[in-house]
Order: C-alpha cells, then sequence, then structure tokens
C-alpha cells in the first residue's frame, strides 16, 4: 500500500470485542495471567504477550508495528521522548571503551548526551561534518561502534548522504543511526538507503499536533529486542499507552500534513531569499543551500523547518521574536501550526559561542517550523515583524 493508505491502515484492525473502529485505548498497568507456567513464559519472552506495561502494552505495540511498516524495517520500539529513543539506540550498543562519530551540527541535548554523559560512561567520540563523507570517514576509528547522523539537521538544515555513509561505514564495521526527525518517514527513509538504526523524536512530525512526547526507534528485530531486554526494561523511558493511542491520531493526517508543510516552507523561504533584512536562509529546497543536491537525490520533498539569518543580531531576532502575531514563540517543531525559536539560545545554548559559530548557528539566526496555515498569512506576519526592525 502507498504511504497514506498505510498510515491509516496498516497494523490496525476494528477491535475483535466491540468492532470499534478506532482502536480501543489499554490504559492498564499490568495484565492478568491464565496460569503459572505460562506467567514464568512470558515474563522471559517479552516479545510474545504483555505481563507488565514496561515491558509492552497492546496500544503501544500497535504504534511500534505501524512505525516498523512504514520505516519498512522489521520491527521497532517506542520511547517517553525522543531523547529517550536516542539514548536507547546509542547506550544500547555502547561500553566502556568504544568511540562514536556524530555530525558537527546536531540538536543540542543529543550533542550535550554525547559529550557530557557518555563520556563519564568511558565512551570518547569525534565530531564530524557529516555532509562531507571524506571527513566523516577520517574521523572512524577501529574501535568506533557507530556513525550518527542527523539530516536534514538542527538547526541549519545541513544534509548528509546516507547512502554513501553507510557504505563507508559499514566497510569499516561500524553501524549507522540516521536521525530522521525533520524529514518524518513521508519524505524519507534512511533504513532503504543503507542505514542500521532509525530514530525519531515522534514529539514532532509525527504527532504534529503538540500533544505528547515521545520517541521511537526502528531497526532489526535482533536490535530491537536487545534494547526491549535490558534497556527499555532497566532504564524505564518507556511511553504511556494514552500517548501511544494520542500519537497514532495524530500520525492519521502526517501524509497530507506534510505536503503543506513542505509546500508553504518552500513558498516562505523562496520569499525571505529575496528579503533585504535577511541574510541567509537555510532550507534544503532553495538551489542555494550548500546540500541542496544530496537533498534532491534522497528525499521526496524538503520538508517544513528552515532557519534565517536576520540582519541586526540579538536585537533584531527580540525585535521580530516579540512581535509575530500568528507564529508563536515556542521551542519544539512539527505541529500543525507555526513556531519560532533562537536556536542559540535554546536548542543549543549547551554549546559555546565558538562551536556554534564554527557550524554557522549564529547569534542572529532564528528556527521557523512552518505550520499549515494559509501561507499567505504567514509572510504577511514575518514580514510585519521584520518591519519593526
Amino acid at each position: 500500500m502507498d504511504f497514506n493508505t498505510n498510515v491509516l491502515h496498516a497494523g490496525q484492525t476494528p477491535d475483535p470485542v466491540t468492532g470499534s473502529h478506532v482502536s480501543p485505548l489499554y490504559q492498564t498497568s499490568t495484565y492478568v495471567l491464565p496460569d503459572f507456567d505460562r506467567a514464568v513464559y512470558l515474563n522471559q519472552h517479552i516479545d510474545q504477550g504483555f505481563v507488565y506495561t514496561r515491558f509492552g502494552n497492546p496500544t503501544v505495540a500497535e504504534l511500534e508495528k505501524k512505525i516498523a511498516l512504514l520505516e519498512h524495517s522489521e520491527d521497532a520500539v517506542a520511547a517517553g521522548s525522543g531523547l529517550g529513543a536516542i539514548s536507547l539506540a546509542a547506550i544500547s550498543q555502547l561500553q566502556a571503551g568504544d568511540h562514536i562519530v556524530f555530525g558537527d551540527v546536531i540538536y543540542g541535548c543529543t550533542f550535550a548526551l554525547f559529550t557530557k554523559i557518555l563520556p563519564k560512561l568511558g565512551i570518547t567520540y569525534t565530531i564530524a561534518d557529516t555532509s562531507k563523507v571524506d571527513a566523516v570517514e577520517a574521523a572512524v576509528k577501529e574501535n568506533t561502534k557507530f556513525v550518527y547522523v542527523e539530516t536534514p539537521s538542527n538547526p541549519t538544515l545541513k544534509i548528509s548522504d546516507i547512502a554513501a555513509i553507510s557504505a563507508m561505514a559499514h566497510r569499516h564495521g561500524a553501524k549507522v543511526i540516521v536521525d530522521s526527525t525533520f524529514a518524518s518517514p513521508y519524505l524519507q527513509n534512511p533504513l532503504d538507503l543503507g542505514a542500521d538504526i532509525v530514530v525519531h523524536s515522534a514529539t514532532k512530525y509525527l504527532c504534529g499536533h503538540g500533544t505528547v512526547l515521545a520517541g521511537v526507534v526502528a531497526s532489526t528485530k535482533e536490535f530491537i529486542d536487545h534494547i526491549r531486554m535490558p534497556y527499555l526494561q532497566c532504564f524505564g523511558s518507556v511511553l504511556s499507552p494514552h500517548d501511544a493511542w494520542l500519537l497514532m491520531q495524530g500520525m492519521k493526517t502526517l501524509g497530507i500534513r506534510m505536503e503543506r508543510h513542505c509546500k508553504n516552507a518552500m513558498k516562505i523561504a523562496q520569499h525571505l531569499e529575496k528579503h533585504p533584512k535577511v541574510d541567509r536562509v537555510y532550507y534544503p529546497g532553495l538551489e542555494s543551500h550548500p546540500t541542496h543536491n544530496i537533498a534532491k537525490k534522497q528525499m521526496r520533498g524538503y520538508g517544513g523547518m528552515m532557519s534565517v539569518d536576520i540582519k541586526g543580531g540579538v536585537d533584531a531576532v527580540r525585535t521580530v521574536m516579540n512581535s509575530v502575531k500568528i507564529i508563536s514563540l515556542a521551542t519544539s517543531l512539527g505541529n500543525v501550526d507555526s513556531l519560532i525559536q533562537h536556536s542559540p539560545t535554546m536548542s543549543h545554548f549547551d554549546m559555546t559561542a565558538k562551536a556554534r559559530h564554527a557550524v554557522e548557528i549564529f547569534d542572529g539566526q532564528v528556527r521557523i517550523s512552518v505550520g499549515i496555515e494559509d501561507v499567505d498569512d504567514l509572510i504577511a506576519d514575518i514580514d510585519q515583524a521584520l518591519d519593526k526592525i
């Protein structure tokens, strides 16, 4: 089935007990087991039934099956947040003495995980420009366990060639993890391009309505089983059944939402690229974007995210962010309504100014998550805010 049919119907059937068209919400912490032998078996084979919701839940399992189908993977596991998913994917592969490579432009909290938390566990790292395969290969060592790629990257929308990086990493015996949050499964499928693991902050485009915190990991069944036991079991970063149910309701419109996000973002990016109070627009759909050709090759659209360098620095940014009327000043992204944030002091405050500037996260930069409003209204809102500088 094609995407929009899959996202509505895959992994989902009417409730066999009541015939309910919408899948029921199994809001329960535990399950009554029929006898001693079955209880022992299921506690030791948690992928074959339900014993306790920290190990698995029918509502969460339905979501995981749907994610696996959308990402063309054997299995998937849900977590209580995007960082929960990233942490599970990373830590489940590592032990003291291992090395990782990750991109020079990634989400600020992922950067903090890799540079502040993992080193305390004996993990070393090298940062590389993942838009250049040669730079990534130069960073790989004999003890490199994985290469972590965020594409499109947050917040400069840098695109990395998943197929080329995966082929290179596999030659060196390393796996590839791709954070595909900005794209969603609608725009790209990293596993089809050679990656081993894909992660999403499902809080963002998969939900689309700003109602849940959630994350997902998709990969082989062997790897997902490895995450479930013992990592999910012991870390406890599980997704609640209610949040899984809400997430699935949001996912039903993912395809049509992404079409509108992409269309609106392209028009706004083209408009701002010519605006006299804008220095630069970071949007992979623009031919001026340095990695536009990679995006054109591996993505089915360019997404709803962009960053914009506003002339006048932080003072100009403050004016714009305090003046927008339709667009909300809020962290996060991927909602049906448009959001704006100041990346240097919000999502990437963990980086030093020198480190941010080195990867083009400048002080006068705002990140816009373009929603599905009427695009002319969004352009008018941005223009009136820029006029106040």
